[in-house]
């Protein structure tokens, strides 16, 4: 019972993500055009796959650029491509208004960034971490990137992504 809950429970988070993913998208091609960053808008970008955080109580959706997207399709991540750039769009968690076994975003907590390019960031493994503050995406501080780096060491032998994709 408690598997089916679960099952429902992630296929429920997958298919609202998704939906939330598509509206982004429609509302940014209808927007006015702004500057965008020098590795795109994310908002742009399609979905590899989503996560339930529960010790942060957070919902993400990991979204892919051009590069990451085909590089998911191919299944060629190991490691991935130079100019890859995945994106973790983070929301806290909360419950459905009127169907309250389903966990759906709340407030908005940030967007943060993996940028690959394995000589300029050969120091962590590859990988440049960043967050874009509105539609400016800043590379982190060494000190963060350091913390960064570190919680990632784990996924080594998964080129230090913790995103399995969904496109498979």
């Amino acid at each position: 019972m408690k598997k089916m809950r679960n099952l429902k429970l992630r296929f429920s988070l997958t298919v609202m993500l998704l939906a939330l993913s598509a509206t982004a998208v429609a509302e940014t091609k209808t927007a006015p055009a702004a500057a965008k960053p020098s590795h795109g808008e994310y908002k742009d970008w399609r979905l590899l796959s989503v996560s339930h955080r529960t010790e942060k109580e957070t919902l993400r959706a990991i979204l892919g650029n051009d590069t990451a997207i085909e590089a998911a399709r191919k299944d060629q991540t190991k490691p991935w491509p130079d100019g890859t750039v995945l994106a973790k769009v983070v929301w806290k968690e909360r419950a459905h208004p009127n169907w309250p076994q389903a966990i759906v975003p709340g407030e908005f907590a940030g967007a943060e960034a993996m940028i690959k390019d394995s000589k300029k960031y050969a120091a962590t493994g590859g990988w440049g971490f960043a967050h874009w503050d509105g539609s400016k995406l800043v590379m982190h501080e060494e000190a963060k990137v350091k913390e960064c780096f570190a919680c990632h060491m784990p996924m080594k032998d998964n080129d230090y992504v913790y995103t399995f994709s969904a496109l498979q």
